[in-house]
């Protein structure tokens, strides 16, 4: 593998994983939100998905972000009566989003972008470290 390769493979990396800190940096965001109507649906929880792509030009498999698909799990309730969103037993529906494991989910991502940043600065050292032996 050659030095730009290792870099497309890296920056492709890096770009999945930043799309899926966004993902989850909103389910975050969205964890105590109710529905904006009575006896709707809160926010779902979201997925991010990431594909393998083959890039004949460079000869190597390349990522990108797929599509973001809604988490089926069931919503949770929570006893609230006095809440305009209560059903007629007085639960509100809230989001299928658990802080805890979005925090590990971010943690991944956030560890998976370092290691690809991690290849690239080491290419780029690689790199460096020929054009200085040419120059001799």
């Amino acid at each position: 593998m050659d030095f730009s390769t290792s870099m497309a493979v890296a920056a492709s990396g890096m770009r999945a994983q930043s799309d899926r800190m966004k993902v989850i940096a909103e389910n975050i965001a969205n964890a105590n939100s109710t529905s904006p109507q009575p006896g709707g649906d809160p926010y779902r929880r979201k997925v991010a998905t990431i594909n393998i792509k083959f890039d004949h030009e460079l000869g190597a498999n390349l990522v990108n972000t797929g599509k973001t698909i809604p988490d089926k799990s069931d919503f949770h309730s929570q006893y609230d009566p006095g809440n305009p969103n209560a059903d007629a037993q007085g639960y509100v529906k809230l989001p299928n989003v658990d802080p805890l494991v979005e925090i590990m989910d971010m943690r991944e991502a956030q560890r998976s972008y370092e290691a690809n940043l991690t290849i690239m600065d080491a290419t780029k050292q690689m790199l460096s470290r020929t054009v200085d032996l040419l120059n001799k």
